[in-house]
């Protein structure tokens, strides 16, 4: 029987352990820009926090509508008496000196009229509310451009260690050669040290490439809010001419629409209006209110020959009151309040036309920027193409002793550099495109 189930847990194993190699790849799966992103904006921290900040407003909006209805509350009093003084009942007998009393009472209130001041209150927290939930979407669009500015930055990083491997294997066949041309007598002892040291500084920039790559995976993952223990990679798609060349929607467009897509443009319209309203619920500290009030009660007390229930009854109270409360003169409180809702409402406004201004200056910079970089991607081929060519040549000239090892390695940077010069203008002018897209709330893939 034992044996029976030994074999059929293996069996059971052998089963399970596909579906958790299954989830095991499925965890290690590298990320595309897009999965990035959409895990980010639901996952990152402060997404949340603006999330938290949401909830309560709701709940201070919940708060305000009760306002309106009457409130209830129930209280009571127990207490213990006692007297030196002797007592007697209708019967002439004592009785004992020590009493203990009751008192019990309901009562109950409604707000009649406040000036509109409850009702404003409402619906200023509606508007917070629902301004909140906009905070919340900018949350995820500012980090969704974090997301993309580090993942670019990857991918840019990866570029350029595959130029720093590049340069290391043509350093090191530079330096193969040199050294038969050594032996051969055809080159100098310095000659072929100065390639020897190209190699190792090759090397050197290798490590620091690698170092750089690192940091760029490690700032995603912060962003990503991933555990440290967790593997991380992502995908490095190749990025088509068709993707950095893109065609540029004019400036007046990407604006104009951002105004009126961006969470963060429509968050700060329902600011203005929750100031406007600030001043009306101010305004009504001036006006009168009106409340009424309603409540019953009664108590009990041993010290009563009267039975308990009896008691209660005999010695119940109501009453309806209302009750009306007219300002006067209450040290200027009324009149600094409205002033103050007043300035705070101008500066709601000049903070939206800050909030405008910056706005524009940044979809400006990157519509330069984008415009630039494609100029300079062109540019930059057909640099990349001339040096390349220049430095074969140079090759073929070195090989053949027509040149001597500074023009070697002159055209080798020159060739180098014009291949970082059009990865960074690739880069830029994605980089570039791709935040445009943001502003134009059009989604953000490669």
């Amino acid at each position: 029987m034992r044996k029976k189930v030994l074999i059929g847990s293996t069996i059971l194993a052998l089963a399970i352990l596909p579906a958790l190699n299954g989830l095991a790849q499925e965890s290690a799966e590298a990320w595309t820009l897009r999965r990035a992103i959409d895990y980010a904006r639901e996952n990152n921290i402060q997404v949340q926090s603006q999330q938290v900040t949401k909830e309560i407003s709701e709940i201070s909006l919940e708060q305000a509508r009760a306002s309106l209805f009457p409130t209830l509350s129930f209280s009571t009093n127990q207490s213990l008496g006692f007297s030196n003084a002797a007592s007697y009942n209708e019967f002439n007998e004592a009785t004992s000196s020590t009493n203990f009393n009751g008192s019990y009472s309901l009562n109950s209130g409604v707000t009649l009229f406040a000036g509109g001041k409850l009702r404003n209150s409402i619906r200023q927290k509606e508007i917070q509310s629902t301004a909140s939930g906009f905070d919340v979407e900018q949350a995820k669009t500012d980090i969704e451009i974090s997301v993309t500015q580090a993942y670019l930055q990857i991918l840019y990083a990866n570029e350029s260690l595959k130029i720093a491997e590049q340069a290391l294997e043509l350093s090191k066949a530079q330096a193969e050669r040199a050294l038969l041309m050594y032996n051969a007598g055809s080159i100098s002892k310095a000659d072929l040290t100065s390639l020897q040291a190209q190699v190792a500084s090759d090397e050197y920039q290798i490590i620091s490439s690698k170092s750089t790559l690192s940091s760029a995976k490690l700032q995603l993952k912060q962003l990503l809010e991933l555990d440290i223990a967790e593997n991380f990679d992502v995908v490095f798609p190749e990025i088509a001419d068709t993707e950095v060349l893109a065609p540029i929607a004019p400036l007046e467009t990407v604006y104009g629409t951002a105004l009126e897509v961006l969470p963060q443009m429509k968050s700060s319209a329902l600011d203005i209006e929750a100031a406007d309203i600030a001043v009306e619920i101010a305004k009504a500290s001036k006006l009168p209110t009106v409340s009424m009030s309603a409540g019953v009660s009664t108590s009990s007390t041993t010290g009563s020959s009267a039975a308990y229930f009896d008691q209660l009854g005999d010695k119940m109270n109501e009453n309806v009151g209302l009750s009306i409360s007219v300002p006067i003169i209450n040290g200027k409180q009324a009149r600094s309040s409205v002033n103050t809702a007043r300035q705070q409402s101008l500066s709601t406004r000049l903070q939206d036309q800050s909030t405008k201004k910056s706005l524009l200056s940044t979809i400006e910079s990157l519509h330069n920027d984008a415009i630039s970089a494609q100029s300079k991607y062109l540019s930059a081929n057909r640099q990349l193409e001339a040096a390349e060519v220049s430095y074969e040549i140079v090759s073929e000239q070195f090989n053949s002793g027509l040149k001597n090892t500074v023009e070697l390695i002159t055209e080798r940077n020159n060739y180098l550099n014009a291949q970082g010069s059009q990865l960074q203008a690739k880069f830029e002018a994605v980089l570039a495109l791709k935040l445009l897209n943001v502003y134009q709330n059009q989604p953000i893939s490669l």
